[in-house]
């Protein structure tokens, strides 16, 4: 059953992105997002990492989004463009992204940063079950800058990148006069 949910989270997550990515409408693509954010909850969820799926639920799809429409509503007008999506720039920034990420890829693969041993014993202060819950901070912050480090890093990474569109969307285009 986690399986197919997680095919299931993840083509909604990867349809909502796309969603995101390609409409024209910024508040059609604030509501992609929103999608987006909840198919990243749902995978902490899968993930055992319930406290960063809440997070995820909250800040992000709840009151940083809901942030973002209110400056996409005000900021824009309501007239809606009538130009071709411009696939060309779309195709180029496409291709720039797939070739530096196949390059980060290598990268971390050179590096050496996948172990090629398990991982070692549990630190003493972290208990036996670590989805068990603790009220140590030490514990906690262990475990969130170890075992879930990867997920709170593609979250912080996913809030930047809607904070570059959101005020790449705001800028008012430049008439340029001949």
């Amino acid at each position: 059953m986690p399986d197919g949910l997680f095919i299931f989270f993840a083509a909604l997550t990867l349809g909502a992105a796309s969603l995101l990515v390609l409409s024209r409408n910024a508040v059609t693509s604030a509501m992609g997002m929103i999608l987006t954010l909840v198919g990243v909850a749902a995978d902490f969820f899968l993930l055992d990492a319930y406290f960063l799926g809440v997070l995820q639920v909250l800040v992000y799809a709840g009151a940083v989004m809901v942030l973002f429409l209110f400056i996409i509503m005000l900021l824009s007008d309501s007239g809606e463009s009538s130009t071709a999506y411009p696939w060309k720039q779309a195709t180029l920034g496409l291709a720039i992204f797939f070739f530096l990420a196949a390059g980060v890829f290598w990268l971390f693969l050179w590096s050496g940063a996948l172990p090629h041993t398990a991982a070692g014993a549990t630190p003493p202060e972290l208990s036996a079950n670590p989805g068990e819950f603790t009220t140590s901070a030490k514990s906690f912050g262990r475990l969130l800058y170890t075992k879930y480090l990867l997920p709170l890093q593609i979250s912080g990474f996913l809030l930047l990148v809607a904070l570059v569109g959101v005020v790449s969307l705001s800028k008012e285009p430049k008439n340029e006069v001949p």
